[in-house]
């Protein structure tokens, strides 16, 4: 990202899998360190070592998003291991809706929690502890919302709320923080293919009563270009944010969607 004999540090949330996994694997490949987290310690610590093992600078850690606590210890943890943060990329999540009047509590507010709360705590966390602020016109921070929080997603509710929130507090913290030179951004994926997609499409099957391919038909037929995007496709767009040529873009939500979403 930046010419400067010092690597940027980069953070990134929910980064054993899908999106996230692709998020790590494009930075470190730039030269970028990372310091990453998963729900799972166990799949951490398989991640760390294979990427340590083709020789890429990276550490992690088990965190819980929807913890305060949890997030202060992850963050500080990362500054111990690799000093103080250039770059964070907000992308833990979780599915989760359904017939709106039907909803639990229970799932609303982990959905709210797990998708928008955690994006603010785990960004205060980088704003302080993780000294962020401190990287000036390298400083990057990219939250992976969704064009469901923009246009809104029938039976996910939670969902499309969350991400809502998301775009606006990206919104709200780039117009905050821009004359520190820090940017803030959002992602806005449309259909990806990742585990989190699968289970997806096993809900919709569920309430709809038909099959997940059939689920899968409906889906790429809502797509001008007619398929998923790829969790790298995704990763590409969050990547090029962190870089230099990407300073004067600030306070925007990019779409990754094949066409689905057109503002």
């Amino acid at each position: 990202m930046s010419t400067s004999s010092t690597a940027p540090v980069a953070l990134v949330t929910g980064a054993t899998s899908g999106i996230g996994l692709a998020v790590v694997e494009q930075l470190v490949a730039q030269g970028t360190k990372v310091y990453f987290c998963a729900r799972t310690a166990a799949n951490v610590s398989d991640t760390v070592k294979r990427l340590q093992d083709n020789g890429f600078d990276v550490d992690g850690t088990d965190c819980d998003v929807r913890s305060a606590d949890s997030v202060r210890r992850f963050v500080q943890s990362a500054v111990d291991r690799f000093g103080p943060v250039t770059v964070l990329v907000n992308n833990a999540g979780r599915n989760g809706g359904g017939v709106t009047a039907e909803i639990p509590d229970e799932l609303w507010y982990d959905v709210v929690d797990t998708n928008l709360n955690s994006v603010f705590l785990m960004t205060r966390a980088a704003l302080t502890i993780g000294r962020l602020p401190e990287a000036g016109t390298r400083g990057r921070i990219v939250n992976v919302a969704s064009t469901g929080g923009k246009q809104g997603v029938p039976l996910g509710a939670p969902y499309s709320a969350a991400k809502a929130g998301v775009i606006g507090f990206t919104k709200a913290l780039a117009k905050e923080l821009a004359l520190t030179g820090v940017t803030v951004n959002a992602v806005c994926p449309g259909y990806v293919e990742t585990p989190m997609a699968v289970r997806v499409r096993q809900a919709y099957a569920g309430t709809w009563g038909i099959s997940e391919d059939e689920v899968l038909s409906r889906f790429n037929a809502k797509i001008p270009l007619g398929r998923y995007s790829s969790a790298e496709e995704v990763a590409g767009m969050v990547c090029y944010l962190t870089t230099e040529t990407a300073a004067s873009v600030t306070a925007q939500a990019l779409n990754v969607c094949g066409g689905l979403g057109i503002y």
